[in-house]
């Protein structure tokens, strides 16, 4: 079933720190309802990645924002196989090196980058309301600054232990040293200046870490029908 919030589809924003079950739990509701699905974290990988490969010092943010409109991003959004290139290579491999995860959070709060992203993110949303009935969207500021009037609202979150086994076992890691990481990330992405990690009054915090990703999953299909029948509702999870 294609799920119709309106002639051009629906929207369903999903924001949460790293580890928190986002991508997972957006790529299943996306399938499950025939939706189009898009990492935005993804694009600030491949942005990273690009500025590593081409020498540029992701510690000066004039030097990012100087470069940020030379890389070119293309976002796959099939759900079951979503891709990611730079300059027409697929990066989707390289962008989760440790490299890229040290350096991303810096270069995600450049303003430059962000407004630029932000202005594609926007634009595949649109195309995945027009033709595919809706898009499922997750990232750190989906709710915030990307979607703002998304009809589905989720903020994921999750124990820091939860959170770094899920990811330490994803990129067969030391669960301490994911902890850690996780933890420096969060402070980072919640306090930059530009767009940070945050949790609106209107979204539906869900915790997850008493939850299987199955269970997530309902939830959020669960909503995501409700608000496409136009009887979304606001109540905490």
């Amino acid at each position: 079933m294609s799920a119709q919030g309106s002639a051009e589809g629906i929207v369903v924003a999903i924001d949460g720190p790293s580890g928190s079950g986002k991508s997972s739990t957006a790529k299943g509701v996306a399938a499950a309802r025939d939706l189009w699905y898009l990492d935005t974290g993804a694009m600030y990988r491949a942005v990273t990645w690009w500025m590593l490969r081409n020498g540029v010092d992701t510690t000066d943010p004039a030097a990012v924002a100087a470069a940020a409109a030379h890389p070119v991003i293309t976002m796959g959004t099939d759900p079951a196989a979503p891709t990611v290139q730079v300059d027409g290579r697929d990066v989707a491999r390289e962008i989760r090196t440790p490299e890229v995860t040290t350096h991303v959070s810096a270069v995600s709060a450049v303003p430059e980058v962000r407004e630029r992203l932000v202005a594609l993110q926007r634009d595949i949303i649109a195309r995945g309301r027009r033709q595919a009935g809706g898009i499922v969207v997750e990232g750190r500021d989906i709710t915030t600054v990307v979607a703002p009037d998304a009809p589905v609202k989720l903020y994921l979150t999750a124990s820091a232990e939860a959170r770094a086994d899920r990811r330490s076992r994803e990129v067969s890691a030391d669960a301490a040293a994911t902890r850690a990481d996780l933890l420096r990330r969060d402070r980072l992405d919640s306090s930059r200046a530009t767009s940070p990690l945050t949790r609106t009054e209107d979204a539906i915090e869900l915790e997850t870490t008493g939850l299987s990703l199955d269970e997530v999953i309902a939830v959020v299909v669960k909503l995501t029908d409700e608000a496409a029948a136009g009887t979304g509702s606001s109540a905490a999870v």
